[in-house]
């Protein structure tokens, strides 16, 4: 089970954050994040966002036990996203703030840990495509998941030591 936990907000406010999160094509969970991190130093920063991406990878299998894998593949995807920006955070103190800013991280990434991060990246993009479309299966999720969970943790080795 995740360490998560459940903030309520009044329905006015949450809206607001949704439509945010929304419009900077963000998952709602990595807006909130990105507001609560934002005051902090960059490796500080790093080491937050590497715990809330092994969150969300737990988030992901709990999500496929349940059947659910349209939200498996968004946390999958989540997961991958935040690791990418805690790499960029530890590397050069860099905030990433877009999908664009990600794909280009990526490829960095790819040139310094190897060519084993593009397919980690792919899987966990199309992990996105199927949130959205819903044309992945449970298959699909569980190998994406695999692929992401190596970037998670190559990612934290770095952040943490």
């Amino acid at each position: 089970m995740s360490n998560s936990v459940v903030v309520r907000f009044p329905r006015a406010i949450a809206e607001r954050l949704e439509r945010e999160a929304r419009r900077l094509g963000v998952s709602l969970e990595e807006y909130v994040l990105d507001l609560i991190l934002r005051d902090l130093d960059p490796p500080e920063r790093a080491r937050e966002y590497i715990e809330a991406s092994k969150d969300l990878l737990e988030r992901a299998r709990e999500e496929l036990e349940k059947g659910d894998v349209r939200q498996a593949a968004e946390k999958a995807w989540g997961a991958a996203a935040l690791a990418v920006k805690a790499y960029a955070e530890w590397e050069e103190g860099r905030r990433l703030t877009s999908h664009g800013e990600l794909w280009e991280y990526s490829r960095k990434m790819m040139d310094e840990l190897g060519g084993w991060v593009y397919d980690a990246w792919m899987a966990a993009t199309g992990m996105h495509v199927c949130f959205y479309e819903g044309w992945c299966t449970r298959r699909h999720v569980e190998e994406a998941v695999k692929r992401i969970e190596r970037l998670v943790y190559e990612v934290e080795r770095k952040v943490t030591s």
